[in-house]
């Protein structure tokens, strides 16, 4: 995942402490050199240091504009693009100028107090690490939260929805091949469940998200909202579980006006399968109905999902190829 192999980055505190005991090793061992070439030396490392663990920072960030759609909105939803952008700079500022100290006091070492002008030079780096030190506070919090982020393949996905208890997870681990995966999200605290399984020779992806879509929409906090806004870019369709029964706990009118809320948010198709069709007390009339317990009916609820992800994949790039060609024609 795009995020996974951020490190931990320090404080300036910490920075500016493993700077200048870098620094002593020039000094312990410049017996024999003199003063002035042990003073530059002692700048140079803490510069070395500084700028490297500065810049590499912000190496480590990806380019944001490059982030396919779902990523930068739960980017910008957790944490902020512009925020990140505008300390990433602050620091990279930081690390260019520490160079740029280090270049000028390395001159004046030779022209006065070698040890005085090295404390002068140690103080206006410190003033420069420590004026971005929250900065530095603000990116490694963001990376912990933006290390917390799924990794959600590009293939066919099916996002699975439901109140709680109607059998969401128990469809993820029968229809896909291996043990779901659990990944941590930063919107709730239970993770999603990221499952896969092939049909022939495509490979589709499974997407339970506890916490998410498991209630009504206007009990939602904007970061919520975002987030489920967020799955459009990386869904395909939307499976909602309904429990006719009510086993879950919850009414079936409750139910199925989340089936409307979803179908109004995300612009995706949304297929209503009627779960626990095994029970005595299952009623109603349902196109899909189907039974997580004994499997029955889950092998025609997947296929006719991929049918209808099929379906709109072809609508969408027929629209795509019908606006590239009335660009065209406009540009004729």
């Amino acid at each position: 995942m795009i995020y996974e192999r951020l490190r931990t980055v320090p404080t300036a505190d910490e920075l500016l402490d493993q700077a200048f005991r870098r620094a002593l090793r020039p000094a312990k061992a410049g017996k024999g050199r003199g003063i002035v070439s042990i003073q530059r030396s002692m700048v140079q490392t803490v510069a070395d240091v500084l700028s490297v663990r500065l810049l590499k920072t912000v190496h480590d960030f990806p380019n944001f504009d490059e982030l396919s759609p779902f990523y930068y909105e739960l980017t910008e939803t957790i944490v902020g693009i512009e925020r990140l952008k505008m300390s990433l700079a602050s620091v990279q500022w930081a690390g260019n100028k520490v160079r740029s100290i280090a270049r000028d006091y390395q001159r004046k070492i030779a022209h006065g107090d070698p040890v005085h002008v090295r404390k002068q030079a140690y103080a206006r780096i410190a003033s420069i690490v420590h004026e971005v030190d929250e900065n530095l506070r603000f990116l490694n919090d963001a990376r912990g939260k933006l290390r917390k982020l799924p990794e959600i393949s590009g293939v066919p996905t099916i996002i699975v929805a439901g109140y709680p208890n109607v059998g969401k997870s128990s469809f993820v681990r029968r229809v896909t091949d291996a043990k779901p995966e659990i990944a941590a999200y930063p919107f709730t605290t239970k993770g999603i469940y990221i499952g896969h399984f092939s049909r022939d020779n495509l490979r589709y992806q499974v997407v339970d998200t506890p916490g998410l879509l498991d209630r009504p929409l206007d009990s939602r906090n904007s970061i919520e909202l975002q987030a489920i806004s967020a799955l459009k870019h990386v869904g395909d369709l939307v499976l909602l579980l309904i429990d006719p029964a009510e086993h879950c706990g919850y009414p079936l009118t409750a139910q199925l006006s989340l089936l409307h809320e979803i179908e109004q948010t995300l612009a995706i198709p949304v297929l209503a399968v009627a779960n626990k069709c095994d029970l005595a007390d299952f009623h109603g009339e349902w196109e899909y109905k189907i039974s997580t317990e004994t499997g029955y009916g889950v092998d025609d609820v997947v296929q006719r999902a991929i049918e209808i992800m099929g379906v709109a994949g072809r609508e969408r790039e027929e629209d795509l190829a019908g606006a590239r060609n009335t660009d065209m024609a406009v540009l004729a």
